[in-house]
Order: C-alpha cells, then structure tokens, then sequence
C-alpha cells in the first residue's frame, strides 16, 4: 500500500523573510530558494510583488523569479500578490500560481491592505476571471481565520461563507491562516472538518504560525480531519509586519518529520532539509529552528555512520 501524499508549501522566502531585520540581497534570497528546492519540498512561495516601501525584504521579486527560470529549477513557485497592480507584476514576471490574500476581518484588511474585506473579496474574484483566462493558478488564503489582533475571535461561520464562495468561484486552492498563531487544536479540527465534510479535502490547506507552541499541535489537528495541504517554513522563519505578535510559521524542519514519522509522503530529504535550516539560520541570523532540529541532526549523524 502506497503512503498518503501531504503536500507541504515552504513559505520562507517570503512569509519567512518579509519581517526579518536584516533585508537580504538578490542573491542571498535566490540561494535560500535553491537550498529548499534541494530538498524536494512539492512547492516554495518564493516573493511576493508588493510596495517595496511597505516590505522592503521583497523589493525585487521579479529578478527572483527572473533568475528561476532557467531549465535546471523545476520546483513550483508561488507568488504572493496583494491587489491587481500585483497581479499584473506576477503575470509579466512569469508566475504560473498566485497567491491571493481574503480577510476574516475588516481590522486586518485594513491594516494589511488598506481596504475592507469585500473589497479584498471583489479584487480576488476580478484576479480569478483573469487568470483563468491567463492560464495562472489562484490560491486564496483566509487571513486571520481563527483570531484577528484588531477584531479578537473570529467567527467560524464567516471563514465558512468565504471558502465557499471562493471555491465556487474557482480558487484552485483555500487556504486556512492562522496569521497571528492564535488557534488551538479543537477550533483547527472543528473548523477543517465542517469545511472538509462540505468541499472535500482536495483543494484545503492551513497556514499555522507557532506563536504560542500550538502550531504542530494545530497541524496534526488538521491532518486528523482530513487536511493534506499545508504551508510552513524553513527554520521557522516568519511573521507579519502588519500584525501585532505574529511570530515565526510552524516549521518545515518539523512537519517535515511529523508527517513521515506518521506514515505520509512529503517528497522531502530530510538531510537536505537540515542544510537549507542551516542556511537559512546563517543567512537571517534570526531563523529558530525547528524544535526537533537537534534531534533530526542527532538522528541523522547515527544513520550515516
């Protein structure tokens, strides 16, 4: 019997490094990129096309994904776009899938992009019909989809409205983020197993940051209901420059080994994985690690002696 596939979506180079103080160089990003390609992560969200005033650390994303196209880098690669302007960036740059943000609350569609969550839901819908046309894949991300820091809780029932108005209208994706690291096991298999019992599971996905040790805990939960789209990044690197608390996503260092130690296929070198955490920690002089990172490490040295 062949083992369930997850498909795991690292995020740092761009979630990961969008609100580290130290900005890296063209150059420093792109090796970042090579490094999580290396290890077979299925896909890399590797910039987004935003103002480079509002997040400095993505300022030149276009040259990143100027530089992936050569034929030797095969891993698919994730735009982050925040309106049409961005969109119409993604396009020229080459992007074959974007990443487009809803909000679960007006406090974060405000704060994040100076606009409500209808007309961050209008924008998405307008991005759509595009890019159905343009041939470019659409993945819809529910920001703050558990808890927002301006609006408190949010309410399960307008994450539900939301997925389904967007699956409906196309999303090739739905992505669950947690973008404040707020949500707690029983609300993530509550929430994933309503949405999962009425979509199916193919087109979910969650997004978990660890601010309060939750996130692999919150991870598991959703594989429990069903999940098998997840985002996380290397060395847990991450958090939003626009959202008060938000630290680092759950790590790819530690999915990685969750998962497979469960029995699933993640497509990931888990050696290979330890040198893109390192990199990535050198790089950022910020990055955590995984919390399992020393055990991996450990683990790995005794099976190549």
């Amino acid at each position: 019997m062949m083992p369930e596939k997850v498909v795991i979506t690292d995020v740092g180079p761009r979630d990961g490094l969008q609100n580290q103080p130290k900005i890296l160089s063209l150059e420093q990003r792109i090796s970042l990129v090579h490094a999580i390609a290396a290890t077979g992560v299925p896909q890399i969200e590797v910039g987004s096309f935003v103002s480079p005033k509002a997040v400095p650390a993505m300022a030149g994303t276009d040259q990143v994904f100027a530089a992936l196209q050569s034929a030797d880098f095969v891993t698919p690669t994730i735009a982050l776009i925040p309106n049409m302007k961005g969109y119409e960036l993604a396009r020229a740059a080459g992007a074959k899938t974007v990443c487009m943000v809803l909000y679960a609350s007006d406090g974060m569609a405000e704060k994040n992009a100076v606009m409500s969550m209808a007309e961050a839901e209008l924008i998405t819908l307008e991005i759509l019909k595009l890019a159905k046309h343009d041939g470019i894949a659409v993945i819809a991300t529910i920001a703050v989809a558990f808890e927002c820091p301006f609006d408190g809780p949010t309410d399960p029932t307008v994450v539900e409205a939301i997925a389904a108005k967007f699956i409906a209208a196309g999303a090739d994706e739905l992505v669950l983020a947690d973008t404040i690291g707020a949500a707690h096991p029983q609300q993530v298999r509550e929430l994933t197993a309503a949405l999962v019992a009425t979509h199916g599971a193919e087109k979910l996905g969650c997004h978990f940051h660890d601010t309060r040790a939750m996130g692999l805990a919150n991870v598991y939960a959703a594989v429990e209901s069903g999940i098998r789209r997840f985002d996380s990044s290397i060395a847990g690197l991450g958090g939003c420059p626009f959202a008060p608390g938000a630290s680092g996503n759950v790590a790819t260092d530690d999915i990685a080994m969750m998962l497979e130690q469960m029995g699933f296929e993640t497509g990931i070198d888990l050696e290979k994985l330890m040198q893109a955490s390192d990199l990535a920690q050198t790089l950022t002089g910020t990055a955590p690690g995984g919390r399992s990172k020393a055990w991996l490490q450990g683990h790995l040295a005794k099976k190549a002696s």
